[in-house]
């Protein structure tokens, strides 16, 4: 992983299901990231939800959710 890049994780079946319960939406309405991404870990699989982890300038972090299609 480049320094530059965001930290990127595969949330576990729990997780996933606590945050769609949260945000009220299916795995089909996230945005979507594709399967041959370089910077998705290893163990990804279609149908996975990762978290990013984006650090700001202000040494903020945005997390966002992305379905691996």
């Amino acid at each position: 992983m480049h320094i530059l890049q965001p930290k990127q994780t595969k949330l576990s079946e729990k997780d996933t299901e606590e945050l769609l319960e949260k945000v009220n939406i299916s795995k089909s309405q996230l945005p979507k990231i594709l399967s041959n991404d370089p910077s998705l870990p290893d163990d990804c699989k279609i149908g996975d939800i990762i978290k990013i982890e984006r650090k700001e300038e202000d040494e903020s972090v945005v997390i966002y959710y992305r379905v691996v299609v």
